[in-house]
């Protein structure tokens, strides 16, 4: 029987632990919306990316002398592993905290296929940190103890442990969360008049998540190929200089990177290395529906920043902005014959359909089917 998000916030209560960060996982979303409900918003912060997390769990501890909790996707792991072993190891600075990581690609568990091999070595990974922890499922009737087990451990040592959580471990949570967005328009009608505006040899790079799987069933359903597309499964927040790293090397092509709010925010330095590069054939779409929707719809920071104006500051050449359709049909057309770098927000509603489903072509055949694409002139 799955566990009560309730009962293990409670139970992380008991040992004063009132403080967390980290990046939503779909594993964890209901206790995430938990402790959203419970917390206030100096609290529980949704940090940009997972080492980041771990330096304000650092900070708090440090101010407070309490222990915090991280929560992750175990594939962000490798964002938090510089942040831990460099700083929060018992070799270094010896700071307490617990991380709770899910565990998406357990062996034996169905998944997707960019977390096959985190899954496959996460056990490995954590002996190699030298991090302590305890693995937590969905049947677990020592739960309470394996808590306190870890808790000790991280105050008695001074050190980071880890609460592993398997896929199922948390009951649904009654309480969702109540995401204010005024947008109209819909994120699968945003990329089909994007991708019906681009030339037929244009290079797309499309970022991790729901992003990618509408693209790829846009194509299903129009009888197109999908050897334009890279679609980025994994490495969130990545796409971006995945896409200036075909645009340097294929300057007379069109290169298309469509973005996401939560994966830019990840890594926004990358932004730093387009603008300094000044690609003249990079166009840089992004989709902003300022959640991180594929993981349950917490928020993004994006909520209450200027998106345009930080690229725009950075040294962009161009930026537009769309809300509506007709507006994109005009502004993605300006985008694409502007000198680049150049920057489309795109202001979207969360949701998809919920019949949506994903790729069907595995990332091997993708990638061979698109080197073909981008290297046959």
């Amino acid at each position: 029987m799955a566990i009560s998000p309730c009962e293990f916030f409670e139970e992380l209560s008991l040992h004063d632990i009132s403080f967390y960060s980290g990046v939503p996982d779909s594993l964890l979303k209901e206790f995430c919306f938990c402790i959203d409900d419970r917390m206030n918003d100096e609290q529980h912060i949704i940090a940009a990316n997972e080492g980041n997390a771990i330096a304000l769990a650092t900070g708090y501890h440090l101010a407070t002398n309490k222990l915090p909790m991280v929560y992750m996707q175990n594939s962000g792991l490798g964002n938090a592993i510089n942040p831990l072993l460099s700083l929060c190891d018992p070799d270094v600075y010896s700071i307490p905290l617990i991380v709770m990581i899910g565990w998406r690609g357990e062996p034996g568990v169905k998944d997707e296929p960019q977390h096959t091999k985190q899954g496959k070595v996460q056990i490995n990974l954590l002996k190699a940190m030298d991090l302590p922890f305890e693995t937590i499922s969905k049947d677990d009737d020592q739960f309470q103890l394996k808590i306190s087990n870890i808790v000790d451990i991280a105050k008695n040592e001074n050190r980071p442990v880890v609460l592993l959580i398997k896929k199922g471990t948390f009951d649904k949570y009654s309480n969702k969360l109540d995401i204010i967005n005024n947008h109209k328009l819909k994120r699968e009608k945003a990329l089909e008049i994007i991708l019906e505006n681009l030339s037929d040899n244009a290079i797309i790079v499309s970022t991790t998540g729901k992003t990618s799987r509408e693209i790829f069933e846009i194509r299903e359903k129009r009888g197109q190929a999908h050897n334009q597309d890279f679609l980025t499964v994994g490495s969130m927040g990545h796409c971006s200089l995945i896409a200036l790293g075909i645009a340097i090397s294929k300057p007379n092509r069109e290169i298309i990177c469509i973005d996401g709010d939560g994966a830019m925010l990840m890594h926004l330095g990358s932004l730093t290395t387009i603008a300094a590069i000044k690609p003249n054939n990079f166009r840089h779409i992004l989709l902003n529906n300022e959640v991180h929707e594929s993981v349950g719809g917490q928020k993004t920071a994006a909520q209450s920043l200027n998106m345009l104006s930080i690229v725009d500051a950075i040294g962009t050449n161009k930026v537009f902005v769309a809300d509506s359709e007709n507006l994109l049909k005009k502004k993605i057309l300006e985008l694409i014959h502007c000198d680049g770098p150049s920057f489309l927000e795109v202001k979207i509603q969360p949701g998809s359909r919920d019949n949506l489903g994903r790729p069907t072509i595995k990332p091997i055949k993708n990638k061979t089917n698109f080197m073909n694409f981008i290297n046959k002139n």
